[in-house]
């Protein structure tokens, strides 16, 4: 643990250790002579606390906020045993249905894609990788795989996410029931329609949105690496499922209920890149190709507002955006627009 903090804060930073007292029921804090409980140390224009990554650098211009990530690559897990054979579910819980043998290849597979793209689009060395992941099984596995690819100075950290979980499909013991359960789904939608005991896709689209606004705060802030060494080559790496990551995705470009249903899973293994764009914001079509794009079920209107998200600055609205704007009121004729101008 020493040489992992003395990577993380200059010797010549004093950090205060808790440790546990031997045949001790509490927790007692180690103090300095020099430094009380609450006492902070500068050093290179950070105030370090308890949670340096909260304080961003002053200088006399302002605050410095650190920089965005350069892309937040989105990844399905490798074939699992669910995907070949659904009956597995009647047998294990949802949580540990595992990979097969294809599927760890396809990790595998993905993780060297993921690498050989990192390194031919960045010119710098100092890029890393961070991972947000699934908890279940498939997700575990799928990480440890791909990050076969990677060297331990390259993976800044890792953080299990509950909210990434798959989508919650209720009591898988009755097979045939589940048969007649998506049969109802493809004729209600596959947007609101809630699975007996599980969740509807909208269920999913809250609990992504509250992962969304963690990862805003932790981009915000710079979590992912320490004060000082923050590098703009971080890529951020979401391991999850098919239609989390589809509502994740709907949920960050404000996507309607009527494109989301239009959209196809990842292959297992697959990935979606979003990458910054030259305006600061992050852009499918940065990294992916038209054709790509509409074989994932992506509108004519969506591809507009992606070629709009490539130039723009974080913070900024799209006002002729056809995905929220002029496409919902289709009763104005061409004179109704004239009179407006």
């Amino acid at each position: 643990m020493s040489n992992l903090f003395s990577k993380i804060y200059p010797p010549s930073i004093t950090i205060n250790h808790q440790k546990l007292q031997q045949n001790s029921s509490t927790i007692r804090c180690c103090s300095n002579s020099n430094h009380d409980e609450h006492s902070s140390t500068e050093h290179n224009g950070w105030i370090l606390n308890g949670f340096p990554e909260k304080n961003l650098v002053q200088h006399q211009h302002g605050i410095v906020k650190p920089p965005r990530p350069k892309r937040i690559i989105l990844v399905r897990h490798g074939e699992s045993e669910g995907n070949v054979d659904e009956s597995v579910y009647t047998r294990v819980a949802d949580p540990k249905v595992g990979l097969t043998e294809k599927g760890v290849i396809e990790a595998e597979e993905c993780g060297r894609k993921m690498r050989e793209m990192i390194e031919k689009n960045d010119g710098n060395d100092d890029w890393k990788v961070y991972f947000y992941v699934s908890p279940y099984k498939r997700g575990i596995e799928t990480l440890r795989n791909l990050a076969k690819s990677f060297e331990r100075s390259r993976i800044a950290g890792v953080r299990e996410e509950p909210r990434l979980r798959e989508q919650d499909f209720g009591n898988f013991q009755d097979r045939e029931q589940m048969k007649i359960e998506k049969a109802v789904r493809a004729r209600y939608g596959r947007f609101f329609y809630r699975f007996p005991n599980g969740e509807s896709a909208a269920d999913v689209y809250d609990r992504i949105t509250g992962f969304r606004e963690t990862l805003r705060s932790d981009i915000d802030i710079g979590r992912f690496e320490p004060p000082g060494q923050q590098s703009p080559n971080m890529n951020l790496v979401i391991v999850s499922h098919g239609l989390t990551l589809r509502v994740f995705l709907m949920r960050w470009y404000k996507w309607t209920v009527e494109q989301f249903e239009g959209l196809h899973n990842m292959t297992n293994g697959g990935m979606i890149v979003m990458e910054r764009g030259y305006g600061g914001r992050y852009c499918l079509s940065m990294h992916h190709t038209k054709e790509e794009l509409q074989k994932f079920g992506m509108t004519d209107e969506m591809l507009i507002d992606q070629e709009w998200q490539k130039i723009a600055k974080p913070g900024e609205l799209n006002y002729d955006c056809l995905i929220t704007g002029p496409s919902y009121f289709t009763h104005f004729d061409d004179e109704d627009k004239i009179f407006e101008l």
